[in-house]
């Protein structure tokens, strides 16, 4: 009977030489090998079918049981196993983040400080720059506007290369906090956390060049500008080579999440985050006087039929499994008031959907029902549509390694589930040409008073969270090389 708590793994080798059976360290150090799993967690590779040792582990604090997804290879273990012995590299890891926190924060606080708009990061660009040159790590700039490639190549035989990717744009919001590293420019604050992103990337480059000699392949370190605003930093930097010379089998990217305690990672495979297209709308009637309709064509009444109209494109034209939203949060007239209709009224709004050829059909469909409603009064309506970021997929193989190799080295309670999210986010073009990886960071500490959502002008984080934006990033790229090289 498996009644040793200490007991999850037992007979490795077994395991190793094809047999099924459960595999355990009689020892405490389990841990540092292996992670202790949540249900869901482990690989039908090496589950025991024997009844009465799956009977012991239900009464056990180690019961796993169920019908498991995500070790589906065992050279997974063997991979990880390889490095942490090879290396023992999550507690170089550790040890190198917790040496190098005080200035991630000093790059943090200081990105903070003096943030720029999207398309115009030429000051943040250049302090990345300053501090790539003075820990020797390599890099190319001005890579599709103020983007910045930095290579750290290990020391050890390997042709593989993982990408890493940290976004650099701020946005127009007049910040609230009172913090010592609060906003000096006017109307612009990083409230969107990108200073989190980039002085992680930091972290991670300096972290990986301290390291080299202990590892084999490429990373990659993608600093893009212009997130916040289409066309996408993202698709200007691939436009531009970025992942070109040498080209990487997967990338990895990450984003602070206020509502996720700080300390913790949440990832979510598959469909992720949502397409993302504006829509600007202009109907034009005939104004005139409120008292005289019958001399009028009514660009006020025509917008209201078009509006309720447009919900059929999702609920009647749209498949029901297919995440959609269609919403116009913008909406006012030239002239008008209590007695004068208008000659024309402009509505604004945003398409969002998780399917490429269901979003080229509902960009027909909205076209033909804005066009006929309009014309059916008598009026005339003008719909642009500028298309956006595609919807964001997480390679379902490489997030569930990313998913064990997180528990590895945060432990499972850090590692948390995330549901679809229908925001946009330009790294779904990266998703889009090869494996990709997007991870929420938590960054949220109530205890602190840090709780405020990102795009809010009291935004902040616990700056605890930059040892996981860089220990998290670090590791994982580790574990892919290494992968990748066996």
């Amino acid at each position: 009977m498996l009644n040793d708590r200490h007991r999850f793994w037992s007979n490795l080798s077994r395991v190793f030489s094809g047999q099924k059976t459960w595999v355990s360290y009689a020892s405490e150090d389990a841990n540092d090998f292996f992670p202790k799993l949540n249900p869901g967690v482990l690989s039908p590779a090496i589950i025991l079918y024997r009844e009465d040792e799956i009977q012991a582990l239900r009464d056990s604090d180690y019961y796993y049981a169920r019908d498991y997804s995500v070790w589906k290879d065992l050279s997974l273990v063997l991979n990880n196993l390889k490095i942490l012995e090879n290396m023992n590299v999550k507690t170089k890891i550790k040890d190198l983040v917790n040496d190098l926190f005080d200035q991630v924060v000093t790059f943090r606080r200081h990105i903070h400080q003096w943030p720029e708009l999207s398309f115009e990061e030429s000051e943040t660009a250049r302090y990345v720059c300053s501090i790539l040159d003075s820990f020797g790590i390599g890099y190319a700039a001005n890579i599709g506007g103020h983007g910045i490639v930095a290579l750290i190549q290990g020391e050890l035989p390997g042709e593989s290369v993982v990408a890493l990717r940290g976004d650099m744009d701020a946005l127009p919001i007049q910040e609230e906090n009172t913090t010592p590293y609060r906003s000096k420019k006017e109307g612009i604050m990083h409230a969107c956390g990108h200073d989190v992103h980039t002085s992680s990337l930091l972290g991670a480059a300096i972290v990986l060049q301290q390291l080299k000699a202990g590892f084999g392949g490429t990373v990659k370190c993608i600093f893009q500008p212009a997130e916040e605003k289409l066309p996408g930093g993202a698709s200007l930097m691939i436009k531009d080579k970025a992942l070109e010379n040498p080209t990487p089998s997967v990338i990895f990217g990450q984003h602070v999440h206020p509502p996720l305690q700080v300390g913790k990672v949440g990832v979510k495979g598959g469909m992720y985050m949502a397409s993302t297209d504006e829509l600007y709308l202009t109907v034009k009637g005939r104004g005139g006087h409120a008292a005289l309709p019958q001399d009028l064509i009514d660009p006020v009444m025509i917008t209201a039929n078009i509006l309720v109209a447009l919900q059929q494109v999702v609920s009647r034209h749209g498949d029901p499994t297919i995440p959609t939203v269609l919403s116009f949060g913008k909406i006012h007239s030239t002239g008008g008031s209590t007695n004068v209709i208008p000659g024309e009224v402009k509505l604004e709004g945003t398409f969002r959907t998780m399917d490429e050829p269901w979003r080229k059909k509902a960009h027909d469909h909205m076209l033909q029902i804005c066009n006929s409603v309009a014309e059916a009064h008598g009026g005339r309506a003008e719909l642009t549509i500028m298309h956006g970021y595609p919807y964001l997929l997480n390679d379902d193989q490489l997030t569930d390694r990313f998913r064990i190799n997180a528990i590895e080295y945060l432990g499972a309670e850090n590692v948390v589930d995330l549901p679809i999210r229908m925001t946009g986010e330009d790294f779904a073009y990266y998703s889009q040409i090869m494996p990709a990886c997007f991870y929420r960071l938590g960054t949220g500490n109530p205890e602190k008073g840090i709780t405020s959502p990102i795009h809010t002008a009291t935004f902040d984080v616990d700056e605890e969270c930059l040892k996981v934006g860089v220990g998290v990033m670090v590791f994982s790229a580790l574990c892919e090389l290494g992968r990748m090289s066996s």
